[in-house]
């Protein structure tokens, strides 16, 4: 595996190339939207450092550390077994690795306590701090490291790696799937599954019929949406299940490993959500607008005719607007779930449904 592994991101590659080259520095800080690279690049960067990559890529080598949260976050402890081994010579490499994933999510002692090496790291020491939000780093550690910055990648490139996934889908599908995934990798992976398939057609069945049903139940389409986001959360338990039982973990640590990973996807799912309602409404004013080449929901062009009317396009906008708050809400997780989405659908069914059906 080599940096050609990872799609676009040319800067950022550049940056760790240059530090290949020329030296690295004692720590580095990857940060960019989910999905969109980071971790491949930090596994590739370490492997090119120790000299390997087999062992580096299984997670094998004596001189990588990796460190991911547990939970909803880095805490102080994990910080000290980390510095434990931070003060340890290699063992058999030149220099020892450590890479943080979820750099963010440390709390404040975790973080407080990993500045202290990163202002005085060990000769031999690489930190590699990986973050998908810069925002609860403090500018002490960030200042402390080198940035290396990643972007959603481009429409292409998810095109290409949804086609290479899955040839025997149209243009059109393509299209729509690669617009959808936002720039995100992860997401295109999951689009081609069918149980999120089947996710995505109840949430434009539910998007429609803020505006077209009128026995439309603001509660019940909460818990068409709920459901979506639990069976994503569901599939993720499983699957970290499976990883777990092949791994010999204290059966607390296990336990707290997939609880992450359900609980991880479920809040994914929920950003996920909103974004493709948020879209759908957009996909609105853009075809009232006469903008069809802009539209994300090609496949759905017929419906999208069909209901992009221009009495609905100032209603559509204010939908966008009131979906991205909740976006913000969500993301800062400023929110119990079920009332905000039954909340969010209530304003929603009252700016597009029209004052005689909002009153239904």
């Amino acid at each position: 595996m080599s940096f050609n592994a990872v799609a676009e991101q040319a800067e950022a590659k550049r940056l760790l190339e240059a530090a290949l080259a020329e030296g690295p520095a004692h720590a580095y800080l990857l940060h960019g939207p989910p999905g969109v690279g980071k971790r491949a690049a930090a596994f590739v960067f370490a492997a090119e450092l120790l000299g390997e990559h087999t062992r580096v890529e299984r997670g094998l080598h004596p001189d990588l550390y990796v460190l991911e949260p547990l939970g909803d976050q880095i805490r102080i402890d994990d910080i000290r077994t980390l510095r434990r081994d931070l003060h340890m010579r290699p063992f058999e490499a030149a220099r020892r690795v450590y890479i943080v994933f979820g750099a963010d999510t440390m709390n404040e002692d975790a973080a407080d306590a990993l500045l202290k090496d990163l202002e005085e790291p060990p000769d031999y020491a690489v930190i590699i701090l990986v973050a998908s939000d810069l925002g609860p780093l403090s500018e002490t550690i960030r200042s402390r490291c080198q940035a290396v910055p990643f972007r959603r990648l481009s429409e292409r490139a998810i095109r290409e790696a949804i086609a290479e996934r899955a040839p025997e889908l149209s243009q059109q599908q393509l299209t729509t799937l690669a617009r959808i995934a936002a720039g995100r990798l992860d997401r295109a992976e999951r689009l081609l599954d069918p149980a999120a398939a089947q996710r995505r057609e109840a949430l434009l069945a539910v998007a429609r019929a803020v505006y077209l049903d009128p026995a439309f139940d603001a509660n019940d389409a909460a818990g068409v949406l709920l459901a979506t986001i639990s069976a994503r959360g569901d599939e993720a338990k499983e699957q970290e299940d499976d990883r777990v039982a092949g791994l010999e973990l204290p059966a607390r640590e296990a336990e707290q490993r997939v609880r992450r990973a359900q609980r991880g996807a479920e809040r994914d799912e929920l950003l996920a959500v909103l974004e493709e309602l948020e879209s759908w409404y957009r996909d609105l004013v853009v075809l009232a607008a006469g903008a069809e080449v802009a539209v994300v929901h090609v496949d759905r062009l017929a419906d999208l005719r069909e209901d992009a009317t221009r009495e609905r396009l100032q209603a559509a906008e204010v939908a966008c607007e009131l979906i991205r708050a909740a976006w913000r809400d969500a993301e800062e997780l400023q929110l119990s779930v079920p009332l905000a989405l039954e909340a969010l659908l209530i304003r929603l069914r009252r700016e597009l449904a029209g004052p005689a059906m909002a009153r239904v």
